[in-house]
């Protein structure tokens, strides 16, 4: 859906014909981690009207309570980060219709980032600083994208892809569902 109201906005923004946005946004995708910094970069487009716009789904009567997650994470003693591309409020609206909320110490946003996006180093490098973390290989990067997990494992991080992606090399783990994360913490500690 998300990918829907991208289109729309670079559709009706920049008045670019629908067989041609889907291109635009892989392009600007590919070149600056997200489609939100190239259309910054290029066009000129004004962050906070593309995060309200793109974000304009109902991830309320989508998403539904995951309580089962929410017991491992409350389990789990180590501190817990949101590090999103998303913006705060989408992040928030997400993890509150997962019935998620109180289970993350901090949550680090694409506007806490910029200019820099996942996956690029100094996105890392601003989200370590923020998380009060010095040294990155006492950090697990849970995440599904694995030029993600590649970046984040050059920096030192510890990385585990969740989903059934093909594993890169240099990724630490894989698990088939983020309900699995515990399997992968060191020696079993949750």
């Amino acid at each position: 859906m998300i990918g829907e109201r991208i289109d729309l906005f670079i559709q009706t923004r920049l008045k670019i014909p629908p067989e041609k946005s889907i291109g635009l946004r892989n392009r600007l995708f590919t070149t600056y981690g997200t489609t939100l910094r190239g259309l910054v970069e290029e066009y000129g487009i004004d962050r906070a009207e593309y995060l309200k716009f793109v974000h304009d789904v109902p991830v309320e009567q989508i998403l539904q309570p995951d309580p089962a997650l929410r017991e491992l994470l409350l389990r789990t003693r180590a501190k817990k980060i949101v590090f999103t591309n998303a913006d705060r409020r989408y992040a928030t609206r997400v993890i509150i219709s997962l019935g998620l909320d109180g289970c993350f110490s901090q949550l680090i946003d694409i506007i806490d980032i910029w200019p820099a996006c996942k996956p690029q180093p100094e996105a890392f490098t601003k989200a370590l600083a923020l998380s009060g973390e010095q040294d990155s290989t006492k950090l697990i990067l849970f995440d599904d994208t694995p030029a993600n997990l590649v970046t984040a494992a050059s920096l030192g991080f510890n990385t585990v892809l969740v989903g059934s992606k093909p594993r890169p090399a240099g990724i630490h783990a894989v698990i088939g569902d983020i309900h699995d994360f515990p399997s992968v913490l060191p020696n079993g500690k949750s």
